[in-house]
């Protein structure tokens, strides 16, 4: 397609069968969701999308002989929809889940033998599977386990579907349960910064409940962590790309969306450079600001509430040592700017020295900052954390920064997120920021994927795929 060319006619066919149509804008998880479940239901779909691949912010890059995911991407149990659409593409057992939660959590202020820490879940029911666990974590006193444990009791019975809850930010919340700073640095914002990208302080209780209610309260295995083994471009560009054209979906990439509008007639234009594409249903998942810029106009009674819902960054820092530092696989840090650190070494396809990745959430102050003064700072918090770099050669370090990387789960958002249906028939949003009930993860664009679909095959009079929604029966 030539920027250039005049708009070609719409392809034969597109709209002539009522019900059958659909162009999915964004190659995102929210993106290749719909596009997978509308097509699973009959539909005619075309997926665009304007970079060269699909993943969305989840992809991989290649520098020298490393395959580099741009940031560390976890999933839990609990993800139910993820977990679905891995088993849709064929890339399950590409992403494996742990036997049993097992966090290492190392505290730098302390002497070297005394650092190490676990938070790790026993065969019982909940809330008797973390109690083992948490009466023995050195990382606070007794009587700051003996709250930890009040307030979870006290999480535990909020009601999720209390709108007054995101009126309200964790941290205060924290405050008033007796939750000392200490218990929230080595125990809420431990899991809550890597989960919700905010610290408590900045982040709504809503979601921070549903965090902890799901993740670590519903059931003893949900909190159980999962992540690729392989280049996540293997899993949502290679695997999704292949599971697209199984299913019949015409993906374009390096194909961005200039507008989109409705005709006299109910059926859709999308317009490409080069091409107009007529269509039955639109699915718009794309990031907030870009759904706002072609929302026709009246398809939502508030669109620039889109415009209010913030971003937080995530800042990704990559290590390269000549020799193995690192036995495990990964383990979160206290007392140190640094959060988590993983092993990539044979995802990335590295065959000598250990390639380490630290993932660095709410990330507002050291985003822009450049990458030798990182390297100044981070490279000794390694030392003092991991014995083993102490005599090892740095043979690369890098860095990568997703500035927007998700929405702000800021007190107050709940009121800004649109759901799947618009105004305007046959036109539907998804992406993680719109009203899943979760945060900014990949579960979220996955489900807001789904309810996009499910929305879309409504109007359209198709049958829901009875597999899609496998997921929401194990939830």
């Amino acid at each position: 397609m030539s920027d250039g060319a005049p708009p070609a006619p719409a392809r034969p066919g597109t709209s002539g069968t009522a019900g059958r149509s659909a162009v999915v804008v964004g190659g995102g998880l929210a993106g290749i969701t719909a596009a997978l479940a509308l097509a699973d239901a009959g539909v005619r779909v075309t997926l665009l999308e304007g970079r060269p691949r699909l993943g969305g912010l989840a992809f991989s890059f290649q520098r020298g002989e490393l395959t580099v995911d741009n940031g560390q991407h976890v999933y839990l149990r609990c993800c139910t929809a993820y977990r679905w659409f891995l088993e849709r593409i064929e890339g399950a057992a590409l992403a494996p889940l742990q036997d049993r939660l097992d966090v290492p959590v190392v505290d730098v202020a302390k002497p070297e033998g005394r650092r190490l820490g676990r938070l790790r879940r026993d065969p019982l029911p909940v809330p008797l599977h973390l109690g083992r666990s948490l009466a023995a974590y050195p990382h606070l006193s007794l009587a700051e386990r003996a709250a930890v444990g009040r307030a979870a009791l006290a999480l535990k019975g909020l009601d999720l579907a209390d709108p007054a809850l995101d009126t309200q930010d964790f941290g205060s919340w924290l405050a008033a349960h007796g939750q000392s700073a200490r218990a929230v640095e080595a125990l809420w914002d431990l899991v809550g910064v890597a989960t919700l990208n905010a610290v408590a302080g900045d982040a709504s209780l809503g979601l921070a409940a549903m965090v902890f209610k799901t993740g670590l309260l519903s059931d003893p295995g949900a909190a159980d962590i999962g992540w690729a083994h392989v280049p996540l471009g293997e899993l949502h560009d290679r695997l999704a790309r292949k599971a697209l054209d199984s299913a019949g979906v015409r993906t374009e990439v390096r194909t961005r969306v200039t507008s989109v509008s409705i005709n006299e007639n109910g059926t859709w234009s999308v317009q490409v450079p080069g091409e107009n594409i007529e269509t039955d249903a639109v699915v718009l998942a794309v990031p907030q600001r870009e759904a706002h810029d072609l929302l026709p106009p009246g398809a939502l009674d508030a669109p620039e509430r889109l415009l209010e819902i913030g971003t937080a960054p995530i800042l990704n820092i990559h290590v390269v040592y000549d020799r193995k530092v690192l036995a495990r696989p990964f383990f979160a840090a206290l007392g140190t700017p640094v959060q988590w650190v993983f092993d990539r070494t044979h995802a990335s396809g590295l065959r000598t020295g250990q390639y380490l990745a630290l993932s660095q959430s709410a990330a507002q102050d050291d985003i822009d900052t450049p990458v030798a003064e990182l390297r100044e700072r981070y490279l000794p918090e390694l030392e003092r954390l991991i014995p083993g770099t102490r005599a090892a050669e740095v043979l690369d370090f890098f860095v990568t920064r997703e500035r927007t990387a998700t929405f702000a789960p800021t007190p107050g958002v709940g009121r800004l997120r649109p759901g799947a249906r618009t105004k305007a028939p046959g036109l539907y949003l998804a992406g993680a920021w719109t009203a899943t009930g979760w945060p900014a993860t990949m579960e979220s664009a996955v489900r807001s994927g789904v309810s996009a679909a499910d929305a879309a095959l409504g109007a359209l009079g198709r049958p829901r795929p009875r597999h899609l929604f496998a997921f929401e029966e194990a939830a």
